[in-house]
Formats: structure tokens, sequence, C-alpha cells
């Protein structure tokens, strides 16, 4: 026993059907007119986590967690969602992958996201061989880009990495839920 088509379905079937093109020697079946049908769009992108105002103006380094988490962190048994390498990029190429995976990251439920920045220059030997160029420019502006108003929403805090994850040379950023 054939089951009843939904409206929704008698339409979408009656639109494909006007658009037949008949045998040779045959003629189409007279039907009404197709009737539109509706096609869903997709949902927009969620908008960035609705946070009270005096919560975003608090620095992403200053914020506090409970605890737990700061003794996790503390002796390296915490584990990162995601890693994020930023070694390598320059510094436009750096801000914008951060921000994309930020994003990303948080719309996807991660919760910890490990940032490799590098350490920069450490003496000044390290910057001779280095042509003049200053380092560690990744690493000086990532608490400005979290601080930003596009990522601060998706930002809890932001924590130095145990040596285990690279130390003074990478940061743990915790995502909102």
């Amino acid at each position: 026993m054939a089951r009843r088509l939904h409206p929704d379905e008698s339409a979408l079937w009656a639109q494909v059907a006007a658009s037949v093109r008949p045998l040779p020697g045959r003629v189409r079946p007279i039907v009404g007119p197709a009737p539109r049908v509706i096609v869903d769009q997709p949902p927009p992108a969620p908008p960035p986590p609705k946070r009270a105002p005096a919560a975003n103006r608090i620095a992403v380094d200053a914020a506090t967690l409970d605890g737990g988490w700061d003794r996790k962190m503390r002796s390296g048994r915490l584990a990162p969602d995601l890693t994020v390498d930023l070694h390598g990029y320059t510094r436009d190429r750096a801000h914008a992958l951060l921000t994309r995976m930020i994003v990303e990251a948080a719309t996807g439920g991660a919760r910890i996201m490990l940032v490799i920045t590098g350490k920069g220059a450490r003496d000044s030997d390290d910057i001779a061989n280095n042509f003049g160029r200053p380092r560690g420019v990744i690493r000086a502006s990532l608490r400005d880009w979290l601080q930003s108003s596009d990522l601060r929403p998706y930002i809890a805090a932001l924590r130095p990495a145990h040596p285990r994850h690279g130390g003074g040379g990478a940061w743990y950023v915790i995502l909102r839920r």
C-alpha cells in the first residue's frame, strides 16, 4: 500500500512533472499550474555568545577560572582539544588563521586550544642572525588579538602553557561554552 504524499511533496512532484518534456509523438497531460515550493535555507551561522559588557572588559589573561582549571594547567594534566601552530606565518596571516580557528573551535564545541607562538628573540646574536627583523611579533600581538571585539566573546581566559605543551612559547586559550 502506497503512502499518501504530503502537500509539500505533492507540490514538488507537480513542479518536476511540469518540467518534463514528453517523448516524440506524445502529449503532456494537462496539469494545473505548478505550485511554488519554498526551499528551506540553511540556518545562519550562530552569533557569538552573548556576554555582559563587563565580562568583555576584563583582560583575557586576567580572567579568572575555578581552582580545578588552574591546578590542571600548572600540573600539565590539561589536554588541549586543538593545537594551532603559528610558526612561520606573517603577522597578518597568523591573525587570520587564529581568528578562523577560534571561531570554528568555539562553534564546534572545543574548550581548550593550544596556541604555539614561539618565544621570539632570546639575545642580540639571534636578532643579528635574523637580519635585523624583529622576532616574537606574533607572541607580542596575541593578547591584543584575543582582546579584540571579534574574538573576545569566544574567549574565557588565556594562560601560559605547561612545559610539556611548549612552555614559554605556547598558550592555553580557554574557550567559552
